[in-house]
């Protein structure tokens, strides 16, 4: 089919408000009605902006109503168990795992994935589209890494899965604070939301 011009695609829905008791039309009128209605009945559906990391069998969107909206047709993981910690975060756990415990001052390795409350998608240590992961090793140190993160991991075994909503003010206080995307596009990407909630999935995969 030839490409028509954005004039012409423009033009096209004019010919549906044509009066119905024109039953007689000219051809090129016949040929653009037929064309445009080719157009609609083959265009592909709209897809989500974002086909939203599932790495840990995680649903995209927090099911509590503070952290956003659930997305249609995702089914959301059963939650063992939801914290309100003193400091405001909120975490759902989702997987207790059966290995040692993390504890304050370990270094502990974790897949994370970092989302706005709106459930778009932020910074991850797993690939949208190939799925390969580059976990990071942190330290459960409230002075390089940020504070609320940290009470999400302390206490976490290995093998376990977290979700937690992490208000600013245990957040990123500051720009040295990890863990941080060391890409530019990313970092900045991060940094231009530190002044609001965040949400964060956490998988505890090793306490060096």
């Amino acid at each position: 089919m030839e490409a028509l011009s954005f004039r012409s695609l423009l033009q096209l829905p004019s010919t549906l408000r044509t009066p119905s008791y024109v039953e007689k039309e000219q051809p090129k009128n016949t040929v653009a009605k037929n064309l445009h209605e080719r157009l609609h009945s083959s265009a592909p559906k709209r897809l989500p902006r974002r086909l939203l990391l599932q790495f840990m069998g995680f649903s995209p969107i927090l099911s509590h109503p503070v952290f956003a909206a659930p997305v249609p047709g995702m089914k959301e993981p059963e939650v063992i168990r939801t914290l309100k910690l003193p400091s405001g975060v909120r975490i759902q756990e989702i997987v207790e795992g059966q290995g040692s415990a993390a504890n304050e001052g370990d270094l502990v390795e974790i897949n994370y994935v970092c989302r706005r409350t709106n459930g778009y998608f932020v910074h991850s240590t797993v690939d949208q589209f190939s799925g390969e992961s580059t976990p990071v090793i942190l330290p459960l140190d409230e002075k390089q890494i940020i504070a609320g993160l940290k009470e999400v991991l302390v206490g976490m075994r290995i093998g376990g899965k977290r979700r937690a909503l992490i208000p600013p003010y245990v957040g990123y206080i500051n720009e040295n604070l990890k863990p941080i995307p060391e890409e530019f596009g990313p970092r900045r990407s991060l940094l231009s939301h530190v002044n609001e909630p965040l949400i964060f999935e956490v998988q505890l995969l090793k306490v060096l």
